[in-house]
């Protein structure tokens, strides 16, 4: 197979020296070689899937609970205004 590797390398944005160009070649021969390789399977009978394990996400349920940490936190904020902590200002206007 021929590839243009200066232009691989381009839209990869790689630097890639002459022996690294010659290795990304073999590579990438293989690789389309080992890809070749599996388009003559007959998979005709075989159920397309998402992934390969049978695997079911759990949910729990969600539950809202009231909870009073709020003002426990805010207790031991340095400085604070109503229901916030209050912070220095960090990024200036210009």
């Amino acid at each position: 197979m021929e590839f243009n590797i200066d232009r691989i390398a381009e839209l990869a944005r790689l630097n890639l020296k002459s022996g690294e160009k010659e290795k990304l070649e073999k590579d990438l021969e293989s690789i389309l070689g080992y890809v070749k390789k599996l388009e003559s399977l007959e998979t005709s009978q075989v159920e397309p899937t998402s992934h390969v394990l049978d695997l079911e996400n759990v949910f729990r349920p969600d539950t809202v609970k009231s909870t009073e940490i709020q003002e426990e936190v805010l207790e031991h904020a340095p400085s604070r205004h109503a229901k916030f902590f209050k912070v220095p200002k960090v990024v200036e206007k210009e």
